[in-house]
């Protein structure tokens, strides 16, 4: 991010990061873990223009505000016996067992995540097979719903991946027509992706959030306020939140 293009406001008691970029159209974003405000504007808008933007939506940022606040954290992952981690909305507690075999991921009905590598694996490697194994149950997810939405909306993604996001569970562009997804996803519940696939494939009929956006939302996943609301409502991973 260019620093000679940003600055911070405050106005109703909250500080806002205004980034000047060039861009067509004003983004305004409240950031996980706590809540902090950035609004990227065109290069040359006004700050009267600015400062309007924001009032506008006083109420709406101190709500995300609270929300973020409310959620739980997860404390840093340390890849030991016992850790709790999540998959598809469930706690499994970790399992490392050691194992001079290939090093695979297990979830167990038990509720058991069981992790088998040799004896002198790193916990970041652990980290890694684990996070290989959550890539593999997305990919899986997605192959599964990705024909019939696109069938069921009119639309083709020329691309779809899955990345570690901070603060966004997925985006889409456009004009490339390429969708990602949060890996991060792979720990809440599957109506969750779903939810989210839905939201960015319909960003190929709509680019903006806007009625129109709703209207198409509304139309093909009727309850996507209460996935939303769920998905907000989930434990935070944790991050070293940098920005």
């Amino acid at each position: 991010m260019d620093k000679a293009n940003t600055e911070v406001i405050q106005i109703g008691g909250i500080d806002v990061e205004i980034n000047r970029r060039d861009i067509k159209n004003i983004h305004l974003s409240v950031l996980p873990p706590n809540g902090k405000v950035r609004l990227s504007v065109p290069n040359k808008t006004s700050e009267q223009t600015i400062r309007l933007a924001i009032v506008n939506k006083l109420a709406w940022i101190k709500k995300q505000q609270v929300d973020f606040a409310k959620q739980e954290r997860q404390s840093i992952r340390e890849m030991v016996n016992g850790e709790c981690h999540y998959l598809w909305g469930k706690k499994y507690r970790l399992a490392i067992k050691k194992s001079e075999g290939k090093f695979t991921v297990t979830a167990k009905g038990s509720g058991q995540l069981e992790l088998k590598v040799n004896e002198n694996t790193s916990p970041d490697n652990c980290l890694k097979l684990l996070n290989r194994f959550y890539r593999d149950e997305m990919q899986r997810s997605i192959e599964k719903l990705l024909p019939s939405w696109q069938k069921k909306l009119g639309v083709k993604a020329d691309s779809l991946n899955i990345k570690k996001m901070k603060t966004k569970w997925g985006s889409c562009n456009i004009q490339a027509k390429r969708v990602w997804l949060n890996l991060e996803l792979a720990k809440k519940p599957p109506e969750c992706l779903e939810y989210i696939l839905v939201h960015e494939l319909i960003h190929l009929l709509e680019r903006h959030h806007n009625e129109r956006f709703k209207a198409l939302m509304d139309k093909h996943m009727h309850n996507w306020r209460e996935r939303r609301d769920l998905l907000n409502s989930l434990p935070l991973a944790y991050e070293d939140w940098q920005y």
